[in-house]
């Protein structure tokens, strides 16, 4: 074994770094060196990890000494001791009692007395256990520390978002990246405009824009890395548009981690996030974020023709509440353009076979904008008292309605709690059957699972429409921007549209008529044509 390595093994993770010089690689490496020396072993090879910790086995040094060992190179591996070698005791004990073992490799920790030559080494598995534990620990008090600083409000990423770099005078502080801050800009009126994330990565791209791992190269290390520095990825565009600290505000406690063995992040629900306002200076203004998340909920895409269909995702079907979506092709002039139902697409059965021609209801809803600019324009107080009134009646319906379900659900869950107890007790008394007991009690398991998610929609439902209160006060500042429509435009359509039903055509008459409900944002007001024969003539009637 004489023309074979002698791998010297050091480790050191940042948590070593507390316990001074004992454990640094410097020591670590003068120890082995002796101890190869003093011993006889000869053809020496240093591997070293630095800054990683012991719970994970995919160290870069660590996998290349076992690329060698599995390739026949390696006769004998040292550590100082057995936490430098890992402290998962399950993984440390396959590798040295298994994995080593099986290539004949001969392993040795110093300080620990063990020797797999030897057979002397029982109390190696407790050692291993008792490096276990440490590193649990130690992830505890990290816990703590991070903890305490995610509920002061101070940001716990180590990622500042892009469009945002450290403050020079508080690393705890973001400033804004005059560099990246305008694309990230750039990147919302696109998105406000009606282009998707594909479209916008493409644009991005097109225009050489780095991307921002490539940026973070370039600022870190002067040069960039990465294969296509310029190619945007539509995830990356989607994680920019959700991001909330874009509006200044820091958002803790998004993600955890399964253990402190397991380093893949997992997604925390929304109700668990810690969200601390106006910590930083903002690059998105609150109302073109929100106007970004509604447009997101209602994804649009680009037709072939280039353009940007401005009532995709926001038309609905009067008869099934299905949305409707564009029927177009090349063959088609601008008047046969139309919109249809989607479940009537699928299943005729399902839904009559109404549609309604885009142009036509362009001219509708331009017109309807238009006269609701010059009313309030011409009175804007009586406008106002107006739609109070229409929003404060038509969400205490609403709330209502979703109170009173959430009372009932409520009153069950309790009465499921009660009938499990009572059921519990009549199997141990021997009343029912266990096979009688685990089908009764995963009957009233799900049915309790069911209504707990159920109250906990309701819930968010009322919080919501609650505090959404007849802003009417922001619609005004939205109508005072224009003076008069012209062209509809995706953002326009978001910011003073709710939603569209078009109902079926009635024929009873021995015409064709059909009816169009147009209902404005924030519970305003809302507004109702009659589409007259071959959809030219127009009854209006605005409620």
């Amino acid at each position: 074994m004489l023309d074979k390595i002698t791998a010297l093994y050091c480790r050191l993770s940042n948590d070593d770094d507390l316990n001074g010089e004992s454990n640094s690689i410097t020591n670590q490496k003068a120890i082995l060196r002796k101890y190869a020396d003093d011993n006889g072993f000869r053809n020496v090879q240093f591997y070293v990890d630095d800054g990683f910790s012991g719970t994970n086995f995919n160290r870069p040094d660590f996998m290349r000494m076992m690329e060698d060992v599995k390739s026949g190179k390696v006769g004998t591996v040292i550590t100082k001791d057995l936490s430098r070698f890992g402290r998962d005791y399950l993984m440390t004990g396959q590798y040295i009692e298994m994995i080593l073992l099986d290539y004949d490799v001969r392993y040795i920790a110093i300080n620990d007395g063990v020797d797999t030559l030897r057979s002397e080494n029982e109390m190696m598995v407790f050692k291993n256990v008792f490096n276990d534990w440490y590193a649990r620990d130690c992830s505890k008090k990290i816990k703590a520390v991070f903890k305490s600083k995610g509920q002061s409000g101070k940001p716990l990423t180590t990622n500042i978002p892009y469009g945002y770099k450290k403050s020079e005078t508080d690393k705890n502080l973001w400033e804004v990246d005059e560099e990246t801050a305008p694309v990230v800009k750039r990147i919302y009126r696109l998105c406000i405009d009606g282009y998707g994330p594909m479209q916008i990565a493409k644009i991005l791209t097109a225009d050489n824009i780095l991307t921002p791992t490539a940026y973070r190269q370039l600022k870190s290390m002067g040069s960039v890395t990465v294969e296509k520095p310029c190619r945007w990825a539509q995830k990356t565009i989607v994680g920019i548009l959700e991001k909330l600290e874009y509006v200044g505000h820091t958002v803790n406690f998004k993600t955890h981690k399964k253990s402190y063995k397991n380093k893949k992040k997992m997604a925390n629900p929304r109700e668990e996030w810690m969200i601390f306002e106006n910590t930083h200076e903002p690059i998105i203004s609150q109302h073109d974020f929100d106007l970004v998340q509604e447009m997101r909920k209602n994804k649009r895409k680009i037709q072939k023709c280039g353009e940007v269909n401005p009532f995709s995702g926001i038309v609905y079907c009067a008869d099934c509440g299905a949305k409707m979506y564009l029927c177009r092709s090349r063959s088609m002039t601008d008047e046969q353009e139309h919109m249809k139902c989607s479940t009537y697409s699928n299943d005729s059965d399902e839904c009559s076979a109404h549609f309604i021609r885009t142009t036509v209801l362009r001219e509708l809803v331009l017109g309807e904008l238009n006269k609701l600019l010059e009313t309030v324009r011409a009175n804007e107080d009586e406008f106002v008292n107006t739609a109070m009134e229409y929003a404060s009646t038509a969400q205490s319906q609403e709330v209502k309605k979703a109170r009173k379900i959430l009372v009932q659900s409520e009153k069950r869950i309790a009465e499921l709690d009660k009938l499990f107890t009572r059921l519990y007790e009549d199997n141990v008394a021997g009343k029912i059957s266990d096979e009688r007991f685990a089908q009764m009690s995963a009957n009233y398991d799900g049915e309790q699972r069911q209504l707990k998610q159920t109250v906990s929609e309701l819930k968010a439902f009322i919080e919501a429409t609650e505090q959404k209160t007849a802003d009417v006060s922001n619609f005004i500042q939205l109508v005072r921007k224009y003076t008069y429509i012209n062209v509809l435009t995706p953002e326009i359509m978001h910011e003073l549209v709710e939603k569209i039903v078009v109902h079926a055509p009635d024929k009873s008459s021995g015409h064709r008529e059909q009816r169009v409900e147009i209902y404005f944002r924030f519970n305003v007001a809302s507004s109702t044509a009659t589409l007259g024969h071959g959809n030219q003539g127009k009854k209006r009637k605005a409620a």
